[in-house]
């Protein structure tokens, strides 16, 4: 968990203090969850009623300027034990897995052959059309600003770079953020655009990705417990670590 929490702190304009752990507050980006939200770090399940009862309040008191209340656990003793108080105060619980890659590398040819590295003027249109196909009805100003969020995550590590695999049109298919520090390497918002799924434009680009950081420590991402990605990664030798959760209103 270290290697996020260093990531969310360093991209972060603002980082408050909270009971065992910390707020990250961007007011650039309001209504982003990611960049507005509370992080705990692991700590013991006793006098679980008494953390929540703090951990409601803190979120009550740094979110008060925002739109919703996100407080995200990562250990999953603590998480469960939180998780009725969490509920009767009217928070949704997801559940994420924290997947380590264990290879070997995926085998077969790729298709298309290779990934490449995205510059941010190329990556951000393919951002904002992604999202004008996920949340059709929404205004250009919040895709604006879910699109240009991408930009500060440039911070969060050493080394962080975008990724993408192109279609035979030319069109970028599928991409991906590749995180680097200190040994440790992260994948991250792996997405397919609508019209290129199917294709296996997701398994050439992580291939491609895991091929790149071959000499890493540590490779991991992180998948929604619930979700069918879970077990594509699973398929290409990512495994279990550990699970963390979030808690939501909005």
């Amino acid at each position: 968990m270290g290697f996020q929490h260093a990531f969310a702190r360093r991209k972060a304009p603002r980082v408050v203090a909270v009971p065992g752990g910390f707020a990250v507050l961007d007011d650039r980006f309001p209504g982003s969850y990611d960049d507005n939200k509370l992080i705990v770090g692991p700590g013991p399940s006793d006098g679980a009623p008494e953390a929540a009862e703090g951990l409601l309040r803190a979120a009550d008191e740094v979110l008060a300027e925002r739109d919703h209340r996100l407080v995200c656990v990562d250990d999953d003793r603590l998480g469960t034990a939180l998780a009725p108080a969490f509920a009767a105060a009217g928070y949704e619980q997801e559940t994420n897995l924290i997947m380590a890659f264990h290879g070997p590398l995926p085998p077969g040819p790729l298709s298309p052959p290779a990934a490449e590295r995205l510059s941010l003027a190329e990556l951000l249109p393919v951002v904002w059309r992604d999202w004008r196909a996920t949340l059709p009805a929404a205004p250009e100003e919040v895709l604006d600003r879910l699109t240009r969020r991408v930009e500060v995550r440039l911070r969060g590590a050493d080394a962080v770079s975008f990724w993408g695999v192109r279609a035979p049109d030319g069109e970028i298919a599928a991409r991906a953020d590749l995180y680097v520090h200190g040994g440790v390497a992260q994948i991250e918002s792996v997405f397919t655009g609508e019209g290129h799924r199917g294709k296996g434009h997701a398994r050439a680009l992580m291939s491609a990705l895991l091929a790149q950081v071959a000499e890493a420590e540590l490779v991991f991402l992180v998948a929604d417990a619930a979700d069918w990605p879970k077990d594509f990664y699973a398929k290409l030798g990512f495994v279990e670590l550990g699970r963390t959760h979030a808690f939501l209103r909005t």
